[in-house]
């Protein structure tokens, strides 16, 4: 065991289906220098080049010395291996991750699925402290997912497992996106991504809406615009949050169904919306989940936020460091 994992810093790194942020963190999990990049529509050599300019930025400007680095990536991973076996929504398919960044940082690696470093972080020291059965949803550009089950994250067979946003709600549903040959995924009606596309039709319809006048004016119908207008009472946004809230609560309540967990923790950028999500969220699950789960379960949001993935891949490489007997010279 290592004799002060406190005294011992790491670089987490979360990357997103659009955005990565890395994060100079200690044992307390403490943060103390960020680096983002923009990621979105990157090929997969300059997407590696990226992640590790970034890193090297955070190296840089760290208060201490950096002894590891944690990755969270959007992607199925071969645990055995450290292998990102194929993403959604980045040019990332069968890379050897995990022994590419550790060569080429010259630092050890330690990598999982985004969802489950972000589900590991709330767990242990967030939003889900005290439970022993917990589910992570992070709501970006898509949506991931986290589980722990009995106080272990829950990889299965092969490290793939917990893809809770592709889960089908909707037999007949839209088309997912990116590398995802399904329809009708959760993540393709209720993610940041769908969210943009409701908010683009609905001011449409609605043209005098502020909403509408918005999108008219240019401005991206992204979260924060849709967010900003609900909360100043505009009806159409208001509308937009509800749907998209209502159809998490459908993905939640196969959550509550299968699972049983005591919380369910909603982390991620579109969840800048707080109770204009959670609210139709709740509400649906409610409506559609059995007891005696629907009657216990707790929905929240994540403690760490938009930042649960880089503290949780932060959490992967100090475990990796504690399971190595410590620090490599």
């Amino acid at each position: 065991m290592v004799a002060d994992m406190a005294a011992t810093c790491v670089v987490g790194v979360d990357m997103g289906g659009t955005k990565l942020l890395a994060g100079e963190v200690d044992g307390n999990l403490g943060v103390h220098r960020r680096a983002r990049r923009e990621i979105q529509g990157l090929g997969q050599e300059q997407l590696l080049a990226t992640v590790v300019e970034a890193v090297r930025e955070v190296v840089r400007q760290a208060e201490s010395s950096v002894e590891g680095v944690g990755f969270g990536i959007p992607c199925t991973i071969d645990q055995r291996r450290g292998v990102a076996v194929q993403a959604v929504n980045l040019a990332l398919e069968d890379v050897p991750f995990r022994d590419l960044m550790a060569e080429r940082l010259g630092l050890p690696a330690f990598v999982d699925n985004d969802a489950n470093a972000a589900a590991l972080a709330e767990h242990r020291f967030g939003a889900a402290q005290g439970a022993r059965h917990s589910v992570t949803l992070t709501i970006g550009t898509g949506i991931g997912g986290g589980l722990v089950l009995d106080d272990r994250l829950y990889r299965g067979s092969q490290g793939a497992g917990a893809e809770l946003g592709h889960m089908v709600v909707d037999l007949d549903g839209p088309r997912c996106q990116g590398n995802c040959p399904n329809r009708g995924c959760l993540e393709a009606v209720a993610s940041g991504t769908a969210l943009a596309r409701e908010a683009r039709e609905t001011a449409a319809a609605a043209p005098s809406s502020s909403l509408g006048r918005a999108v008219a004016e240019g401005r991206e119908p992204s979260g924060p615009l849709v967010t900003e207008l609900a909360h100043d009472g505009d009806e159409a946004a208001l509308g937009v949050l509800t749907l998209i809230g209502r159809r998490l609560g459908v993905g939640i309540s196969n959550i509550v169904n299968v699972f049983n967990p005591e919380v369910v923790v909603l982390g991620g950028g579109v969840m800048g919306a707080g109770e204009l999500l959670l609210g139709p969220a709740r509400e649906e699950m409610l409506a559609r989940a059995l007891p005696p789960g629907r009657d216990s379960v707790r929905v929240v949001t994540a403690r760490f936020g938009a930042e649960a993935g880089m503290v949780g891949a932060a959490s992967l490489a100090l475990d990796g460091l504690d399971a190595r007997g410590g620090a490599a010279a």
